[in-house]
């Protein structure tokens, strides 16, 4: 390699009718050297690669994906190439990305690169900081709400998808992320939300105070205008959404679910921390943190939830086909869309007939159908069959038949007749 003096002086001494052995003798070089500078084949300050480029097979793909999605993160790109055959470390990777200029430009972005932040101090087992997440258009249809629960000391970060952001759903998403820690610290910091802090203030919401007291935690509202107080939720959340919701490819909540939870467990635990100048994982001092003790069972909390009503007369919740009274669905279509009873989430006990998911033994509020299109319900019985144990909800009084729709032959005898 010649460096950019050399190469004028050959370009000067070519010229003027010097020889390519002439010059390579006066300048102390190999032959073929001078030559390839003097045909321009090489450039001056870079070195020749005696080897293939190995990011060039997988040019067209990483182009490929750039254009679907230009911010896709280098190490879920990293993940995805090792399998098809690169051998390479992530930081060689990473260079040769820059260098091949694949990623497009993006303004927003480059202008905020370089911003002051600041470190805080966590101590082990110390808070939780929480937050929540939402990606519109998810592969299953409507939006996607998802409840990080982060540790800042380690960094480990659990997440749990949700379908709503109300209380009932909220409290039922921290008891699952608490599990998958497997214990909850002593303080739970939260951004200003509604459901949690009372807005205007840093008082807890009288309704979610019980849950903090069935817990044994304090919870601690994050000061106002002040962004990088709840930084470790901020950044989990960054990290979540550019490395597992842009690669996902589940289609349902429940794929979803198992594909957050393999990849907090796997790739989000196996990240690199250092905790006193010794090198160890985030799973690593996430395990080492002193945690309290979960309640055997989880917080109850009333779920109310909107589902379609199929032919059979059977709400699908959650895995649980809950029967409704004849009559519901609609009179001339097979399926309508109606309100779902309350449906009561409690604890799995020893020698209870409570499912955890279903319809209770005991309605929590009466509730009633539009007039004359379904039976009046009043605190009814739900009994279950002895062969499946599914519940069955019966009406208190029969319907009033309806002349329009023709009798089916496996209507009850009092339709018929």
């Amino acid at each position: 390699m010649l460096t950019q003096g050399e190469d004028v002086e050959v370009q000067a001494l070519a010229s003027r009718g010097w020889s390519v052995s002439a010059i390579a003798r006066h300048l102390d070089r190999d032959r073929k050297t001078v030559r390839a500078y003097v045909r321009g084949e090489r450039q001056a300050g870079v070195r020749a690669r005696t080897a293939p480029d190995p990011l060039a097979p997988f040019a067209a793909y990483l182009a490929a994906r750039f254009a679907d999605d230009p911010h896709v993160w280098a190490t879920a790109l990293f993940d995805e190439v090792v399998p098809l055959g690169y051998g390479l470390s992530y930081v060689s990777f990473a260079r040769q990305l820059r260098l091949a200029g694949l990623r497009p430009h993006c303004e927003p972005c480059a202008g905020v690169s370089g911003r002051d932040t600041i470190e805080i101090d966590h101590p082990a087992g110390e808070e939780m900081q929480w937050d929540w997440f939402e990606r519109r258009k998810a592969p299953w249809g409507g939006t996607a709400y998802v409840l990080l629960g982060t540790l800042p000391h380690s960094g480990r970060v659990r997440g749990v998808l949700a379908e709503s952001l109300d209380q009932p759903h909220l409290i039922e998403a921290i008891d699952a992320v608490l599990r998958r820690h497997g214990g909850t610290p002593r303080i739970w910091r939260t951004d200003r939300l509604a459901t949690v802090i009372v807005p205007g203030s840093r008082d807890v919401q009288p309704s979610f105070a019980p849950v903090a007291k069935f817990y044994g935690v304090v919870v601690e509202p994050c000061p106002p205008r002040r962004g990088n107080r709840k930084g470790a939720a901020g950044s989990s959340v960054r990290y979540v959404c550019g490395r597992w919701w842009r690669t996902m490819t589940a289609v349902t909540p429940a794929q979803a679910q198992a594909s957050l939870d393999v990849f907090c467990s796997g790739t989000a635990d196996t990240r690199r921390r250092k905790a006193g100048g010794i090198a160890s994982t985030v799973g690593a001092l996430a395990d080492a943190e002193p945690m309290l003790a979960l309640p055997a069972a989880p917080y109850p909390a009333t779920v109310i939830v909107s589902r379609q009503v199929g032919p059979n007369a059977a709400v699908a919740f959650r895995g649980n086909s809950c029967s409704v009274p004849p009559g519901w669905p609609a009179p001339r279509s097979n399926a309508g869309t109606v309100s779902a009873p309350p449906c009561w989430r409690s604890a799995r006990r020893a020698g209870s007939r409570w499912r955890r998911t279903g319809w209770p033994r005991t309605a929590p509020a009466p509730w009633s159908a539009p007039p004359g299109t379904a039976p009046s319900w009043n605190g009814p019985s739900c009994r279950r069959s002895p062969r499946t144990g599914r519940a069955s909800a019966r009406p208190t009084t029969r319907p009033a038949p309806q002349p329009a729709t023709k009798p089916h032959c496996c209507s009850p005898a009092w339709a018929r007749t």
